[in-house]
């Protein structure tokens, strides 16, 4: 489905029981919503599942230019004005987390419980010179040349040896992301820092993160540290797309945390 909001086109999905609570899927960077398609389809007995494409990304409207979360929040809460969300819980991976830490911290009053997954929450020099590399190689090279070293960064070596079938669908979603869109993503995560803020947040959290995503898995202990009111969940095995790598896992924490 497509509808206007923020000045662009988006694309989204709606599934679940109208009146059931909302609960909004952010995709992360170089995917696009079918990342999500297990995690709706089991959630959507309980929760009213919206998923969308970000700015960029899929099949919504990728503009030119960097991209900041503050942008990337204003496109989630017009969307949300657009189809009469008032209220909504969150699941975000990587990007989609990240979006979720400014978003909770801008608008509190129009989310209620957020697993935020697989982030930092934050950039570093370090990183952000590794985002203006993957920016310079994109834009010279094509999203082709973003897709083995992208699914080498997400996923230990023992799955991507053994190439389950969701890392081809991954391969398929990065090849096919506007590289306007990708560009302008990565410039926001070149650009955030969100950690501070969440100490504030009164709002129910869940990080979670897959037990093998790099150096993310000792990031997200450290701020469940930062934050000792949220929840965190480890799941074994998991990389970074940790809901397609470990779906039943995924699902089953996200389900517990929204009911709890």
């Amino acid at each position: 489905m497509k509808t206007k909001a923020n000045g662009i086109t988006f694309n989204y999905d709606i599934s679940g029981p109208e009146g059931a609570p909302w609960l909004i899927l952010s995709n992360s960077l170089a995917t696009n919503l079918h990342m999500w398609d297990t995690t709706a389809k089991d959630l959507s007995s309980t929760q009213r599942v919206l998923r969308y494409d970000q700015r960029g990304h899929g099949e919504t409207e990728a503009t030119p230019g960097r991209y900041t979360f503050e942008l990337l929040t204003a496109d989630i809460v017009a969307l949300m004005d657009a189809l009469g969300v008032k209220k909504a819980n969150w699941c975000g991976i990587s990007m989609g987390g990240a979006t979720a830490m400014c978003a909770v911290q801008m608008h509190p009053g129009r989310f209620d419980r957020l697993a935020i997954c697989d982030t930092p929450g934050q950039s570093t020099p370090a990183s952000a010179q590794q985002w203006e590399a993957r920016i310079a190689n994109a834009q010279k090279n094509g999203m082709q040349a973003e897709v083995e070293s992208t699914t080498g960064r997400w996923f230990p070596p023992e799955t991507v040896q053994a190439n389950p079938p969701h890392l081809d669908a991954l391969r398929k979603m990065i090849l096919e992301t506007p590289v306007d869109g990708f560009v302008g993503c990565c410039a926001a995560l070149a650009n955030h820092d969100y950690r501070p803020g969440m100490k504030d947040v009164k709002n129910p959290i869940l990080y979670m993160c897959g037990e093998k995503d790099g150096g993310n898995t000792a990031v997200m202990r450290k701020m469940k540290e930062e934050f000792p009111a949220a929840k965190h969940v480890e799941l074994p095995g998991a990389g970074h797309i940790s809901n397609m790598d470990r779906p039943a896992e995924f699902s089953k924490a996200l389900r517990d945390f929204l009911t709890a």
